[in-house]
């Protein structure tokens, strides 16, 4: 980091200038977001993501300082990954990982233990693998969701994970003191994802949240891209769930 937090001889900066971030799924969606408004408050960026293509797009626009293709739930490759990175970084976000919506009757068991054991082994993965990489006072950052706090059909899985994160960043914060750990809990966001998840009902959905949301709007990425900045430059941050969903979970359905 190129301030200390608390001392006045050594201001916190007022932007992410000389800094690192790194996205975790950065080619597109909410990493995506969050490179372009990094990299406007002064940060340089490392992308990674699954597909080379659009890897190497996102890494055009946002003038990354380079890429890694890989699966990120592949445990040794995220490994290599930390360990080939050149030299310290600032914060790291990964927003790896997608809603799991199985209901018991027709549940594939197999598949459920492997989706939860899979997004606990990629949380516990990117904390074990930076720790020798961020800097003081920086920042883990990961993505999460609100939509399993309710019970519901097909819902199981998923409310366990929306459970258990909160309660393993907490653990992870004090563990990697004085790197910060941080949840973000997103509601529904209009990505890509969202889109290839409700295919053409996405229009609907849409509609949907605007009529009944307190914010009379659909939440998007540069919502969520605006809290993770602040997450990383918030340096009293840490070991918190920060929930932006627009009022969703104020409202029936």
């Amino acid at each position: 980091m190129n301030a200390t937090a608390g001392d006045p001889k050594n201001p916190r900066p007022a932007d992410l200038s000389g800094q690192t971030v790194v996205l975790i799924g950065g080619s597109a969606g909410i990493g995506l977001e969050t490179a372009r408004q990094a990299r406007a408050q002064g940060a340089d960026v490392v992308l990674a993501g699954r597909n080379p293509e659009r890897l190497r797009q996102a890494a055009d626009e946002v003038g990354a300082v380079s890429t890694a293709a890989f699966d990120a739930t592949d445990t040794d490759r995220l490994r290599a990954f930390f360990e080939e990175l050149p030299g310290p970084v600032d914060h790291v976000l990964s927003t790896a990982g997608s809603p799991s919506y199985m209901p018991l009757d027709g549940m594939d068991l197999d598949a459920a233990v492997h989706g939860f054991d899979e997004r606990m082994a990629l949380t516990l993965g990117i904390a074990l693998h930076s720790r020798d990489k961020v800097r003081a006072g920086g920042t883990l950052l990961y993505i999460g969701g609100t939509g399993g706090r309710r019970p519901g059909v097909g819902l199981s899985v998923m409310s366990a994970m929306t459970a258990a994160l909160p309660a393993l960043v907490a653990n992870l914060a004090l563990e990697m003191a004085p790197v910060r750990v941080n949840l973000i809990a997103a509601g529904f966001v209009d990505t890509p994802l969202s889109a290839s998840l409700l295919g053409d009902q996405l229009e609907a959905r849409r509609e949907e949240l605007r009529a009944k949301l307190p914010i009379r709007r659909v939440v998007g990425p540069d919502d969520v891209a605006a809290l993770a900045v602040h997450l990383m430059r918030n340096e009293a941050l840490t070991g918190g769930t920060y929930d932006i969903d627009g009022g969703q979970q104020l409202v029936p359905g």
